[in-house]
């Protein structure tokens, strides 16, 4: 294609990804937090003018619409638009309502977002409207910063943290901490290989410019797109194929004594707890000997459980998988959540296999090297 209808093309829509809720909670959120702060204002105001400016309909866009943003966080939108007022205000008062005011205002409120940290498109509105804003907000001088622009931001601020958090929104934006079951300064396992947080830093810093899109939540898409790419390369994979169908069990009235020697001879870490027509009922695993099911005092060493039946030290909530599940689906699990072991069931929950690190190990090993 020429290089001209390329550019042409760059001019087309760029396709979105975001899903229809996110949508229509944009849609919603944006309506509702802009009416709500607009009342608030005009209830603590009645009618001195102006008590509510237009650029809060920009920042609605971003605090709803967009909340993950690094635009649209809490600092963000006071910060930016605080210190965008007062830069308007000073360039008004020693420029004058007049283009030249306008151009300034806008530049240095950029630039002072910038060396707050606070960077926020509509405080660039902002600015402007201290400046073109007419005799009403000429009239405010420097408490145009304080209200409309500092009250209404707070205002629809308080609305945001209401909406995304009730619809279990994250906002403000903070990533989500990578599973580490052994509160180590290690990585976790899968974090060891690939890509670095230190990688992704340096290759965003010789890029250079500001993308809409925080290293933490750039890193975790990438993060994402890596295991879609081991689930499309071991995707054919099923718990049914790796699981051992051999299954070695215990019931819940059996001894404890019973259960400890079954361990030792298979030479296993975990048995599932069955009960007579074979379904699941819990698992025994080696800790359960010598932790109580309360917060063990890490200040004494633990000592054998004194309890006499399987059911009185088995751990009843057990993750499980089913046989047509993909294994790709539990590497992670293994790998970062902590798991060794984990029981297959059927739809009935009867067991029908167990799977463990080793088994999930082999089987990455075996496909990765046929592939």
């Amino acid at each position: 294609m020429h290089p001209f209808f390329s550019w042409l093309r760059s001019f087309l829509p760029a396709p979105l990804t975001v899903s229809r809720r996110e949508i229509w909670l944009g849609v919603l959120g944006a309506g509702l937090g802009v009416f709500g702060a607009e009342w608030l204002s005009h209830l603590a105001l009645g009618e001195l003018n102006p008590w509510f400016i237009a650029p809060m309909g920009a920042s609605a866009v971003l605090l709803f619409a967009v909340p993950a943003s690094p635009l649209a966080q809490p600092w963000s939108i006071v910060g930016g638009n605080l210190v965008s007022a007062l830069v308007g205000v000073m360039c008004a008062q020693l420029l004058g309502h007049t283009g030249l005011a306008a151009g300034a205002a806008g530049a240095l409120a950029i630039a002072a977002m910038f060396a707050l940290r606070c960077l926020h498109p509509p405080g660039g509105a902002v600015a402007l409207t201290a400046v073109l804003g007419g005799p009403a907000v000429g009239k405010l001088g420097y408490s145009y910063a304080l209200w409309p622009v500092a009250g209404n931001s707070a205002l629809l601020l308080l609305l945001a943290l209401l909406f995304n958090n009730l619809l279990q929104r994250r906002y403000p934006h903070q990533p989500v901490p990578p599973p580490h079951p052994h509160h180590t300064a290690d990585l976790p396992p899968s974090a060891r290989l690939g890509f670095s947080k230190e990688d992704l830093d340096a290759a965003l810093g010789a890029r250079g410019e500001l993308l809409d899109i925080s290293p933490d939540d750039l890193e975790e898409i990438l993060t994402r797109a890596q295991v879609l790419a081991s689930r499309r390369r071991w995707g054919t994979v099923q718990c049914g194929d790796i699981m051992s169908r051999d299954v070695v069990s215990i019931g819940p009235r059996d001894s404890v004594d019973e259960a400890w020697a079954s361990l030792a001879r298979h030479k296993v870490k975990a048995l599932p707890v069955t009960q007579a027509d074979g379904t699941l009922a819990g698992i025994v695993s080696l800790h359960d000997f010598f932790i109580a099911h309360s917060a063990p005092d890490p200040r004494k060493m633990p000592v054998m459980s004194t309890a006499r039946h399987v059911e009185d030290i088995m751990t009843r909530k057990v993750r499980v998988a089913r046989p047509e599940q993909l294994m790709v689906d539990l590497v992670g699990l293994f790998s970062d959540g902590g798991l060794h072991h984990m029981p297959v069931v059927d739809a009935q929950n009867k067991v029908v296999g167990m799977i463990t690190q080793s088994d999930v190990v082999a089987a990455l090993f075996k496909t990765g090297s046929t592939v």
